[in-house]
Formats: C-alpha cells, sequence, structure tokens
C-alpha cells in the first residue's frame, strides 16, 4: 500500500513515518514543505491512502492560515476528486485541532480545511476520518512551539526556568502513541469512533493542569537524586516520563547512585518507589556473611547474580533453622521472611554478586531491622 504523509517532518509525521516504517506492506510517500508541487502532485496521483498532516500555526502573518491549511487542503481534496470521479477512491485522514471551534483565523482556516475534507467524503462516499487533536506531546515535540509538555520538559532537563502563569490552567492531552496508534487503525481498516460532532477520538485522553504537569516533570527530574521513580508504567505519568527522557542529550544518558563499601563488599541502591519498594544489590568478598538480622514486616527478594552464595534461616520464636545453596548460574529467587533472622555467605572463591528487591523504602527513623547473628 502506498501511503501519503503530509506534513512528513512535522511532530506528529515523524512519529507516524517511524511506525509506518516497521511494516513490510507499506510503501511511504512522504511529502514536506521541502516538497515541491510536482513531488505533491505526483504522490497524490499514487496514494491509496492519505494522511494530510500539513498545517500552518505559526505564520508571519494571518494570510498564511488560509494558504498553509483551507487553501492547500482544498487543493488535496480536489486533486483526490479527479480519482474518486474516476472510481478511484482514496481515503482520507485529517490532523485539525480543538481549536477549530473558535472564530479566530486560526481556527476559521482549520474548520474549512476540515469541511474541505468531509465535502471530498460525501460526495464521493469516500471514508474520511477528521481528528480535532488538543495538545498532543511525545518524543520529538518542539519546545517553544507547539507544546507545553515539550517546553516544560525540555527547560527542566537541561535546567532552565519555567513559566506557570496560572498553575490552575486545565490542559487535555492526547499522547503522540496513542494518536498514531488510531491513525494506524484506521488505515487497517477499523470503524470510526466520532464524537456526537462527527470527529474522530483519540483515547485516552487525559486531563491535567499546568502546575500538576510541572511538578511531575520536576519530579522525574529530581528522581536521579532521590532515586525514587514515580510510578511510570502507567497511564499520564508513563507517557510523560518517556516524553521527558526524549529531550535529554546523549551526555545525560548515565548518572551515578551512590555506593556504600566497607571490608565486607559494597552496597549500592538503583531505584526507589512509592509504593513498591526499592532496588539494589550488594557484592561479598569470598567467606564474607552478611544480614543477621530478621523483620517484623518487612520482606526481600534475593537473586545471585555471580558466584555462589549460603542462605541460613531460623525461626525467632521455634528455633527451627534452614538452609540452602544458590548460584549466579542457576537463576532462583530467595525470599525472606518476617520472624526468620537470616544471613548470606559467599561460600564461593569468587566475589559475590547479589541483587536485592524490598518491598519498602529503608527508613532509618523505623528500619524493621533487628540484629540476630546466627
Amino acid at each position: 500500500m502506498l501511503v501519503l504523509i503530509t506534513g512528513a517532518n512535522g511532530f506528529i509525521g515523524e512519529n507516524l513515518k517511524q511506525h509506518l516504517a516497521e511494516r513490510f506492506d507499506i510503501e511511504l510517500l512522504p511529502v514536506s514543505r521541502d516538497s515541491s508541487r510536482e513531488d505533491f502532485e505526483v504522490a497524490l496521483s499514487k496514494a491509496d491512502f492519505v494522511f494530510h498532516l500539513a498545517g500552518v500555526n505559526r505564520p508571519k502573518n494571518s494570510d498564511e492560515f488560509r494558504e498553509g491549511n483551507s487553501d492547500l487542503t482544498s487543493w488535496l481534496c480536489e486533486h483526490l476528486a479527479v480519482r474518486a470521479r474516476k472510481g478511484d477512491k482514496v481515503p482520507v485522514v485529517l490532523s485539525s485541532s480543538t481549536q477549530a471551534a473558535l472564530d479566530n483565523d486560526y481556527g476559521l482556516s482549520k474548520r474549512d480545511a476540515e469541511g474541505a475534507v468531509f465535502r471530498y467524503g460525501q460526495e464521493f462516499d469516500v471514508p474520511v476520518h477528521v481528528f480535532r487533536l488538543p495538545n498532543v506531546f511525545g518524543k520529538w515535540s518542539r519546545p517553544n512551539y507547539n507544546s507545553v509538555v515539550a517546553t516544560f520538559c525540555y527547560n527542566i532537563a537541561q535546567g532552565l526556568p519555567i513559566t506557570v502563569n496560572n498553575p490552575e490552567a486545565p490542559l487535555r492531552l492526547v499522547y503522540v502513541d496513542d494518536v498514531v496508534s488510531r491513525f494506524v487503525s484506521l488505515l487497517d481498516g477499523a470503524l470510526p469512533n466520532l464524537d456526537d460532532e462527527g470527529f474522530e477520538q483519540v483515547h485516552p485522553e487525559y486531563s491535567t493542569t499546568v502546575g500538576e504537569l510541572a511538578e511531575a516533570i520536576k519530579e522525574f527530574r529530581d528522581s536521579r537524586e532521590t532515586l525514587v521513580t514515580p510510578k511510570v508504567g502507567v497511564g499520564l505519568t508513563r507517557a510523560l516520563y518517556s516524553t521527558y527522557l526524549s529531550f535529554l542529550r546523549p551526555e545525560q544518558f548515565s548518572y551515578t547512585v551512590p555506593q556504600h563499601g566497607d571490608a565486607r563488599g559494597v552496597f549500592v541502591e538503583m531505584l526507589k518507589t512509592p509504593d513498591s519498594g526499592q532496588f539494589s544489590f550488594f557484592t561479598a568478598h569470598s567467606g564474607i556473611t552478611r544480614g543477621g538480622h530478621y523483620h517484623h514486616s518487612k520482606t526481600e527478594k534475593f537473586l545471585v547474580i555471580s558466584g555462589t552464595a549460603r542462605f541460613k534461616f531460623r525461626h525467632m520464636q521455634t528455633g527451627e533453622e534452614y538452609e540452602l545453596v544458590t548460584r549466579g548460574d542457576k537463576p532462583e529467587i530467595v525470599e525472606t521472611v518476617p520472624g526468620w533472622t537470616h544471613d548470606i555467605t559467599n561460600i564461593g572463591e569468587n566475589e559475590l554478586v547479589c541483587m536485592l528487591w524490598a518491598n519498602e523504602i529503608f527508613d532509618r527513623d523505623n528500619p524493621d531491622t533487628f540484629a540476630c547473628p546466627l
């Protein structure tokens, strides 16, 4: 399938190109501001599907709104109409904006563009899909241009100040990967998912405020110092965190964490979470024993990465004892159980390296760790 993308070098266009380039059944026909009108016309004559993402939102004068939005879209639809009259019907996805509902120069130009696409679809019975997108954010967005998320992420990642005039100002956001996923689903024949006004929708849509956005991104920055990572695996926080990381320079891809060492080896905390504990690792020289304590409620999981370890346990009330040996060449999780004192001894000749997860962040004021050597 030949797929035309206008605005192919824009924020959404680059993300869509990358997703479609991963497919062997798609040949891309990218068109950008650098393309000639002749190249554009050739692409329109061959395309099996059109994603019309090109538009103007920061013109030097208001006439450019009409030229880059309504006039360009009308011209595109006229060329497709020539093909449709011959029975060659090409579906169109149009990326519009929620500002099309406003009666300003930009809004009017986007609304006229929507009208041109809808008329093309209705006249020739061609599938068309018009999206009135709210604020779109994600990787490859441009700071100080089309996204407050991009601006905040870039500035905070680079140690620059941000301006929050009204922290309570509401924001409606959609993540670029969700936008692209919906676009691609329509390319693959998905059914329309229209709102009450007949516009296609992207789900999920997130609601937040400018102040909450700023605080969330600052928390990402601070996590390298506190080691506490927010809940970055789901929802808006996941999408924001991925976007924030995309604004790091290559020399910012790594960072150091504190290392605590003594005669036994080293102990390093890697990652802490608000409600799911923390990850660490430690080393132990040959013959060294670590641990020798019990917990009332805290639990841990140990995984020997390298070396050989003997784990010993004793029940604090019954005196029952148990021991086991694990090796780095056979991944095996060992859990500590509340009420059992435990220790770990390196019984191999080489250094022991062991990964550790605890179900709570270590609290020096309430460590729930009581010495009781075996």
